[in-house]
């Protein structure tokens, strides 16, 4: 399968730069590259950061369509699909496709998520011609063959049973279905074993036809990299599959919504014949554009985001009740989750329940004192900057913020956000989502009386 259809016509590639649209959406400084994006006909864009002093690159196609854009009976077609794209073009065999990374050096893969698929290689800034156009080929001309599909529906069940093998991942994906129930967001992004064995060659070549339009994509490159040189391999790699033909085609606006989250006080109990008990206990928390999740930010990595924030400091250094414990965010287009997780043994489920139930309400009442938010600052602060020190990161960032956002901010920008959140402002979004009556998940083997009491943590 191509997007060239028969009667496509593939432009010249001088006439796709004279509509292209080029903007400089950061100037380089202080270490920072050059940000530049070009839309393409077709509604196709492509970002860059140039990087002259490092000898990598990073490339990457964004996706936008996640397991979100799923119905119930094609709940794991994203991630299904991710996999066979790796599986052969009419240019290449799936060997074809590996080996041509491995010869270089470099590393492919891709992952799915709830909003969004990105599908990436990392080779020397030499070899970046050869990822652009191995990981394009892919993206248009997939050929999602039956038998590719039978083959490859064996490894995906074997990666569900992987994860059911790791509570402490499994946890998270429960916690999602205690919040948001039987909805697009509360179905794990693997699928399930039945919708898998469900879904067939001509269901997912009809997602894929879908959702791969070139106006749902952002192109992304990082590292040693000229705009103008990937702007025109990305554009020759699209014309051959006939994706540019479209001239009135405008790219997709990020997601947007208000979706009112107000699931509280739902308790869920897997029991599993573990070593521990994996808990998470949480609330609804913000969408990724609500201009308080810097703050929240700056919250969570208080409460548990290292050895010094409070829940750390309290669950594991002082009481030794468990080994891992900590806070997390995650946000959505339109709704978010705040989380804290904690492993335990199972006998002492309700003594690490009561400290985090307890930590969190005084936290809502009383906000955390001016010390903690100062460190927490400076732990986000170095923390943000130091997972951007490769390319993979970098075009992460900006491949991200282009889909999700539809605009770039600087890290100096970044640094900025984080350090003009005030104690007033943690303290104010700590009642609003701390405050809120959690929910729970926990997978585990808790006896009657035990699970009879898991009740006390939401109420």
């Amino acid at each position: 399968m191509t997007f060239r259809s028969p009667t496509t016509t593939a432009r010249t590639s001088s006439e796709v730069r004279a509509v292209a649209r080029t903007q400089t959406l950061l100037e380089g400084q202080n270490g920072i590259g050059t940000v530049r994006r070009t839309t393409l006909p077709g509604g196709l864009r492509v970002v860059t950061e140039s990087l002259p002093s490092v000898r990598s690159a990073t490339f990457g196609i964004w996706v936008q369509v996640g397991s979100r854009d799923e119905t119930p009976t094609l709940n794991g077609a994203t991630h299904y699909l991710e996999h066979l794209l790796f599986k052969g073009t009419a240019k290449r065999s799936a060997l074809d496709i590996s080996s041509a990374i491995d010869a270089v050096g470099g590393e492919m893969n891709a992952f799915t998520a709830k909003e969004y698929t990105c599908y990436y290689a990392r080779v020397l800034d030499t070899d970046l011609p050869l990822a652009i156009d191995v990981v394009c080929d892919m993206l248009t001309g997939s050929l999602i063959e039956a038998e590719d599909v039978d083959a490859e529906r064996g490894v995906i069940l074997e990666e569900i049973a992987m994860t059911e093998d790791d509570p402490g991942d499994c946890v998270h994906d429960l916690f999602s279905k205690t919040m948001f129930g039987d909805t697009p967001l509360g179905r794990p992004v693997l699928g399930t074993v039945d919708t898998v064995n469900a879904l067939d060659r001509a269901r997912i070549a009809r997602f894929y036809k879908k959702h791969y339009d070139p106006t749902h994509l952002v192109v992304a490159a990082a590292g040693n990299v000229d705009h103008d040189t990937v702007v025109r391999q990305v554009s020759r790699a699209f014309e051959k599959a006939g994706a540019l033909s479209r001239t009135d085609a405008v790219p997709v606006a990020p997601r947007e919504g208000r979706r009112d989250l107000r699931t509280a006080g739902r308790v869920d109990l897997l029991d599993r014949k573990t070593e521990q008990a994996h808990v998470v206990l949480g609330m609804p928390g913000l969408s990724r554009t609500d201009e308080r999740r810097w703050a929240l930010g700056v919250l969570s990595t208080a409460l548990g985001g290292g050895m010094s924030s409070r829940l750390f400091q309290e669950v594991r250094e002082k009481r030794g009740l468990a080994y891992s414990v900590y806070s997390y965010t995650s946000g959505f287009a339109d709704c978010g989750l705040f989380g804290v997780y904690a492993g335990c043994r199972p006998s002492q489920v309700h003594d690490v329940l009561k400290i985090c139930r307890d930590g969190l309400d005084q936290i809502a009442s009383e906000g955390l004192s001016d010390e903690e938010i100062g460190r927490a600052v400076g732990q986000l602060s170095g923390s943000t900057v130091l997972g951007l020190e490769d390319t993979g990161a970098l075009m992460n960032r900006i491949g991200k913020s282009e889909l999700c956002w539809g605009t770039q901010m600087s890290v100096d920008d970044m640094l900025a956000r984080i350090a003009a959140v005030t104690p007033d402002d943690v303290r104010a979004v700590a009642r609003d989502v701390l405050g809120q009556r959690p929910s729970l998940s926990v997978i585990g083997p808790l006896k009657d009386k035990q699970a009879d009491r898991l009740d006390e943590a939401v109420s």
